[in-house]
């Protein structure tokens, strides 16, 4: 994290080794994954407007290059328009979006009405546009602004920061096609085809889903990282209606706001938390594969890297953003683990492996499927036991805690507190109404329960005249929503058919067409993964799967595809996954096409639609039961309202392609403005000597960043670049032909890395019964600094107690840490502090991979060995050891109890 001193942030000097003790070569951003929580964040305030969020954008990127520190390439990669196969899940989601916001707003209203018209208090309601997330789409002006905001801010950091002095940054934004990180991968894929590829480069991949992962592994690169946000669940939200912590809409009372603090100074802020950040290492994973897959007496040479594609392609069947998962297969139930099994058992008659560098062998595939279908009856009933029992134990547990509860609980100053809290209590204020009014509740509390067979009268009188009914919110049991398939009973297969895809189970015709098509999608997939985009055009046409037994006879089903598809313009995909209630991100007459009555395409934009559960409990989990866009129909429509285009709209309905930045100090720079100064006009190579290897096409940009030209900001609150010394040039990645095959498989010269996993690791409780603890770093043999129990006692006297919070959009800094501007001043008694912890273990900087325990100590004139204290100092909060999260002021780690007091989570 950046320092602060008097009110100014003070940058950290990314070009120092790496405090992870690792060095990454290339960073690339899957920026969707950054975009949506700082557009709409769940865990703090929104931003007031589009500059704040553009803002919160350019933090956040900060924060990442901050802990990876790529020495050679940073990647940015913005979803563009993505393949038709994709755009089935973009319109569900944005549909359930905009149907889910009108119906909270409706509720928040209802609610907003009931709590006032009983007396309730509530803040005034604020009058504010709610941020429609849809607008996060190729072809929107929200997604043009952003890509003109983040060429200013590599421009910037280029001129600026030193860790970016010999980085090459490629951006590839809305316009160019291809989701953000598959436009990554296939960079990837092709720059590993080059006779100057570093076999033994370090990638870091930061976005959130667990594709990744996958894709990941289907590079076969032997030093792959992944970074990604630490999930912690059940964060502390607000209540939309009173901003009060603790309760949901739905429960709120418009009780007023208890005091913040003993002056309520900390009324306007809230518990926010940093955000911190994990790595996962794909070369641990693959260890762990290696142990799991690895096979004796096969009938043929066991490829480990062939067996990683299996496992990779067998993930597919339990859920992908391209097909629906199987109905026996549920990754929550361990279907992953029965895949496997079940491959090692049949992978000794299939004479081979499933895939070949993400080509499929659908005969082998077929002998993995039926031996899934011959266990499909079984897994369904061992699934309806399963959530039986569960019932059962969530209904014994309602009713012990409902017998355990005590009859009163006092609130508000009388209200228990947490054993260990080490707060000072408030004072008691008004004590004698505050016991009125806890005798007042616990007499009506008394009077409603008086007897079982009393009612209330409308003026709130016993009567005798019978039980109240029991409402169904007060019942054991909680409604379930009706199952008519019943897989876990005989003959689920025809119901499933009939009910799903409304025929016969008898139709094999119709099953047969099903099975087709998901085995093509099976084949478009894995080719997605391993070579690019098979088709743009190609899409599965059914809400639901097949079942495993149903894989009869798929040997000889063609997987093809056309060649020479195209994808989408942005504003017609834009047409293809909004609802009606986003129309206002398109031009009025494409508008006009999705509410007009007599649009042709009406019948593509439903205002209502149903929602299938099936089998699951919650509306998200559920089938969106939308009609499928017909591609004809659509380009039929729009072929009428494209003269209606303006210039900038026309801009953005084009496609675009990547650009390339570097700064004046790298080597490349002066062969670009070479270019720029003779206006050359032809496609020239990169040098590959000048960018690390890396290699593909430069073409002049119409609107590049040049030297010594004005950076306009796009941001107000933004300066221009007036002494601005990056370049940029449009970028392609290296050609191939069109069937060309890329390798699957781990290039020569690459070094495989050290195992992690020692042999304790393999086991399941390997933690001696202890919670699991994240590793900090790459070095598992760290030592953290050590503090005895009278140093604990020293910064406990010298701690001060109420610390507020900084600002909304600079990422979190932990309460109270070095450089907050909250943080109390140290006296002059105090300076004296560090000399009394003479305890701490020397360290040394981060600089490779030799053990701590064998580096010698660094002196410079006349000063003292620079000690991990010392350290702690200069940069706090990037070397917190495990069981010391948070630091107190000047760096100090606080104990546990300190770090609860001030509300921080650990």
């Amino acid at each position: 994290q950046a320092k602060e001193c008097n009110g100014v942030k003070v940058p950290i000097d990314t070009s120092k080794p790496n405090p992870n003790e690792v060095e990454f070569d290339n960073l690339y951003l899957d920026m969707n994954g950054i975009i949506h929580p700082c557009t709409h964040p769940e865990d703090k305030p929104a931003p007031k407007n589009e500059d704040e969020m553009m803002v919160a954008i350019f933090e956040y990127i900060d924060r990442i290059f901050n802990i990876v520190r790529p020495r050679r390439l940073l990647y940015m990669a913005i979803d563009g328009v993505a393949p038709r196969a994709k755009m089935n899940q973009q319109r569900s989601r944005r549909f359930r979006a905009s149907k889910e916001g009108m119906e909270a707003a409706e509720e928040k209203q209802k609610i907003r009405q009931e709590i006032l018209a009983k007396g309730g208090f509530l803040p005034p309601e604020e009058v504010k546009e709610r941020f429609d997330s849809n607008c996060i789409t190729p072809g929107t002006e929200f997604m043009d602004n952003l890509a003109k905001c983040l060429r200013y801010y590599i421009a910037d950091r280029l001129n600026s920061d030193p860790g970016w002095k010999n980085l090459t940054v490629i951006l590839s934004d809305a316009s160019a096609p291809g989701e953000g990180e598959h436009k990554i991968m296939d960079y990837i894929r092709r720059q590993r085809a080059q006779p100057n590829h570093d076999p033994n480069t370090h990638h870091c991949l930061c976005g959130a889903d667990a594709d990744l992962i996958m894709l990941g592994l289907a590079t076969h690169e032997p030093n792959f990282t992944i970074i990604r946000e630490e999930f912690k669940p059940n964060k502390p939200k607000p209540c939309a209606l009173c901003n009060q912590m603790g309760h949901e809409v739905k429960d709120c009372q418009g009780l007023p706001r208890e005091k913040q603090g003993k002056h309520d100074q900390f009324a306007d802020t809230l518990p926010i938390s940093e955000q911190e950040f994990i790595f996962i290492r794909l070369c641990v994973l693959r260890e762990y594969l290696e142990r799991e897959l690895t096979m004796a007496s096969l009938p043929f040479t066991f490829d480990f890297e062939r067996s990683v594609d299996d496992w990779v392609f067998m993930c597919f069947f339990v859920g992908n953003d391209f097909l629906p998962h199987l109905p026996s297969l549920e990754i929550r139930e361990g279907a992953i683990d029965r895949l496997v099994n079940i491959y090692k058992n049949v992978v000794h008659k299939t004479g081979g492996y499933l895939t070949e560098s993400g080509f499929v062998n659908l005969q082998r595939v077929q002998m993995i499927m039926l031996a899934v279908g011959e266990v499909e009856d079984s897994i369904f009933k061992k699934r309806k036991d399963d959530d039986d029992n569960f019932k059962r134990r969530q209904k014994e547990k309602r009713k012990r805690l409902k017998r355990d509860q005590p009859s009163f609980i006092p609130g508000g100053q009388f209200s228990p507190q947490a054993l260990g809290n080490r707060s000072s209590p408030q004072a008691i204020c008004n004590p004698r109404q505050a016991a009125f009014e806890m005798r007042m509740h616990n007499r009506q509390n008394s009077t409603t329960s008086a007897s079982p067979n009393t009612s209330l009268t409308p003026d709130s009188s016993p009567s005798l005249g019978g039980g109240i009914k029991r409402k169904p919110e007060d019942s054991d049991s909680e409604p379930e929503p009706e199952d008519n398939i019943r897989l876990w009973e005989t003959g689920w297969k025809q119901r499933y058919y009939k009910n799903k895809f409304d025929v016969d189970a008898s139709d094999e015709k119709f099953r047969r067409k099903v099975v087709q098509s998901y085995v093509e999608g099976l084949c478009w997939v894995l080719r997605y993964y391993y070579q690019g985009c098979a088709s743009w055009n190609w899409y599965y046409p059914f809400h639901y799967a097949p079942f495993a037994s149903d894989f009869e006879g798929i040997a000889d089903m063609p997987s093809d595809f056309e060649k020479g598809s195209k994808p989408f313009k942005p504003l017609e995909q834009l047409m293809g996954v909004f609802p009606a209630a986003s129309g206002n991100f398109l031009p009025p007459t494409w508008r006009k096409l999705m509410t007009d009555p007599e649009s042709s395409i009406i019948d593509f934009y439903p205002e209502d639609f149903a929602i299938d559960l099936n089998g699951k409990k919650y509306a998200w989990q559920g089938v969106a039961l939308l009609p499928f866009v017909d591609e004809r129909r659509l380009r039929a429509a729009l072929e009428e309202v494209y003269p209606d285009l303006t210039p900038e709209e026309s801009r953005r309905n084009s496609l675009g392609g990547d650009v390339l930045f570097v700064g004046k100090h790298h080597p490349l720079c002066d062969f670009i403005v070479e270019q720029y100064k003779t206006k050359n006009t032809e496609v020239v190579d990169i040098p590959p000597e000048l960018c690390h290897g890396i290699q593909g096409k430069l073409t002049l940009n119409d609107n590049a960043v040049l030297p010594d030209q004005v950076v306009q900001s796009p941001v107000p609150m933004l300066q221009d670049l007036t002494q601005n010394s990056a370049v940029s040039i449009s970028f392609k990645d290296p050609q191939f032909a069109e069937d060309f095959v890329f390798k699957a498989t781990v290039l020569p010269g690459a070094k495989k890395p050290a195992p992690v996993l020692k042999p304790g690791d393999w086991e399941k409780n390997n933690n001696d019964g202890r919670p699991w603890r994240p590793q900090l770093g790459f070095n598992r043999d760290r030592k953290p600094v050590h503090l005895d129990q009278s140093a604990f006692r020293t910064l406990g006297h010298t701690m001060p107690r109420d610390r507020g919070m900084p600002g909304m959009y600079p990422n979190a800094v932990p309460l109270g840490a070095y450089g907050s501007p909250y943080a109390r001043p140290l006296m002059g008694s105090q300076q004296q502090i560090p000399k009394l912890l003479s305890n701490l273990r020397p360290q040394e900087s981060w600089r490779g991979p030799t053990p701590l325990f064998q580096q010698t100590p660094q002196r410079t004139t006349g000063a003292a060995p620079l000690l991990a204290w010392n350290r702690m100092l200069q940069s706090p909060n990037q070397f917190q050891p495990a069981q010391y999260q948070g630091l107190g002021p000047m760096g100090y780690p606080q104990r546990p109890e300190d770090r609860m007091d001030r509300g921080r989570q650990v």
